[in-house]
């Protein structure tokens, strides 16, 4: 990777949480468990696969009893949402990886232990979904392994979502990723580690791979670095 941990340190920074986008709220508990309720009655699986695609494979936050390469067609992984809190704020927004429409993922389904599916599916909303209403939502795909077809759980963009970004140049998403930081950190460490775990599994992803090249160039131009 031309994209190292030394440039990414630089963008590094920890910014004050500016809560919620007006006309937007946080999920409530209830709400929670009335999605999670909704995701099973939709499909309500013996085993919990969940297809991991972003920050899912570097941190995915649950226990992990199976894990294996997988591919979900018709959806790809894109920097179509706009975050202006988390990884972002209101002056500088961010991106984060979503499912979008069209072409192929290459990712991993993860099996969850047996036992309290719609408890693990809540903690997964909690996780993933961005605002009240949302633009990344859950949604069960038909993914291949090599051990045979699954359906996992994955989450993918809404295109009326207030924070879909739409299929954006991939200058402007590594000049995006160059520069924002939210309370949780920068989104160049978000796209760092995505990028670097996906190389470790033996996934190289054509349009992030030319991401990380071009936020390299960036941040040295940026930092002044020769």
């Amino acid at each position: 990777m031309e994209l190292t941990a030394d440039l990414v340190a630089l963008v590094e920074r920890t910014e004050p949480d500016p809560g919620p986008e007006p006309g937007t709220s946080e999920h409530s508990d209830a709400e929670f468990e009335q999605m999670a309720t909704a995701v099973l009655a939709e499909h309500s699986p013996e085993q919990l696969w969940v297809f991991a695609y972003g920050s899912l494979i570097w941190n995915p936050e649950f226990s992990i009893a199976e894990q294996r390469r997988a591919v979900a067609k018709g959806w790809h992984r894109s920097f179509c949402l706009k975050l202006t809190r988390w990884r972002g704020t209101r002056e500088l927004p961010a991106l984060m990886l979503a499912l979008d429409r069209g072409g192929t993922c290459v990712g991993l389904a993860f099996r969850l232990p047996s036992g309290d599916h719609h408890g693990q599916i809540v903690q997964l909303l909690k996780r993933e979904i961005d605002a009240n209403p949302p633009t990344n939502v859950p949604r069960w795909l038909n993914v291949e392994t090599a051990e045979g077809k699954l359906k996992a759980l994955a989450f993918v963009a809404l295109p009326q979502g207030n924070a879909y970004a739409g299929r954006l140049p991939l200058p402007e998403v590594a000049n995006v990723l160059s520069r924002a930081a939210g309370h949780w950190g920068s989104a160049a460490m978000y796209a760092f580690n995505t990028i670097g775990k996906l190389e470790e599994c033996g996934i190289r992803d054509r349009n992030l791979w030319q991401i990380q090249k071009l936020m390299a160039v960036e941040l040295r131009k940026l930092h002044a670095i020769g």
